[in-house]
């Protein structure tokens, strides 16, 4: 019987990374090749790790959720993948839809690294100036900051860490959020004031590296597997629950939160309106892999929330 191609890389390989050539994505690749290598006693010319440029990347001069959502930073990739030109995606977990083809499963979640949202140009969200600019297009991060400090304005700000931090630095914006797990893995985690997550909630799966293989390639997944934290993935599978049970897209202001504390899942997530004027916010504690008080969360969310809100999610449905 011949393999597929996604069971067999080519012989010079043991598998095939593909990621987007971003420098935040590259950085991601690596890690994941060193943690492939570290499991398994492969040498690192062993993985090959292979770029490729994803539509998102090239039109930064408008919001995401305007030009195709999530999918931009995926297509690419699952073409790919689907094509059995790469083995394996590595990706940012928040970059990716909660709704995925069929074909595609999550073999590994690498340990989730630090969750929060970093602030720059301010030391806090009260320390920014009266009036500012805020820089983002992020549906959470503008709603969120509106509702704490309505006086603020915002403007789309989209591109890489090194495009942001320039574009804060030309003064197109006061002030800015990015990833702290982003800046750590660049090596600036000195930039920038982390946010405490019990005062700003950050987005679902932030701060980890999700890989994706195909569902019919054994050999790929049992690879990957090795490398799997089990621990981010309850918390990952829990708050990509809680994005479907919402029915939120691009477009929709969602902040979630999960941690481990014990053997079981905390869970605390917030809905706004665009604007920042409504916020709902609510909690639940379950088991690991038990998603029905999850969308019991979301059933309660949603119907505390106004239309303000509730236009925003179930679209899905």
């Amino acid at each position: 019987m011949s393999q597929s191609p996604q069971d067999s890389a080519p012989s010079a390989y043991r598998i095939r990374l593909g990621t987007r050539e971003s420098p935040l994505a590259m950085a991601q690749a690596h890690e994941t090749r060193a943690r492939l290598c570290a499991a398994h006693g492969w040498d690192e010319s062993e993985v090959e790790i292979v770029p490729v440029v994803a539509s998102g990347d090239k039109v930064l001069d408008r919001p995401l959720a305007e030009i195709g959502g999530k999918a931009l930073w995926t297509k690419e990739l699952d073409a790919w993948l689907g094509e059995g030109r790469i083995d394996a995606s590595v990706h940012s977990a928040k970059d990716v839809e909660t709704i995925r083809p069929e074909e595609f499963h999550f073999a590994a979640f690498l340990p989730r690294a630090d969750r929060r949202d970093c602030l720059v140009g301010a030391e806090s969200i009260a320390a920014i100036p009266a009036g500012a600019t805020i820089g983002t297009s992020a549906p959470r991060r503008a709603s969120q900051l509106l509702n704490l400090r309505p006086d603020c304005r915002v403007v789309t700000f989209r591109g890489n860490v090194a495009t942001r931090l320039g574009k804060l630095e030309a003064g197109e914006a006061d002030v800015t959020f990015l990833a702290a797990a982003g800046l750590e893995r660049l090596g600036q985690g000195h930039v920038g004031h982390a946010l405490k997550v019990d005062e700003w909630i950050p987005a679902a799966a932030q701060g980890v590296i999700a890989i994706e293989c195909r569902a019919d390639a054994p050999q790929v997944s049992a690879m990957l597997a090795a490398i799997d934290h089990a621990t981010t993935r309850g918390e990952l599978e829990a708050e990509r629950a809680l994005l479907a049970a919402l029915g939120g897209t691009c477009h929709s202001p969602v902040a979630v939160l999960c941690e481990a504390e014990g053997d079981a899942l905390a869970m605390r997530a917030a809905v706004f309106s665009p604007d920042g004027s409504e916020r709902v916010e609510g909690a639940a504690s379950f088991a690991a892999g038990d998603h029905d008080p999850v969308a019991a969360l979301a059933e309660d969310l949603l119907r505390r929330a106004s239309p303000a809100i509730t236009e925003h999610f179930r679209q899905n449905a």
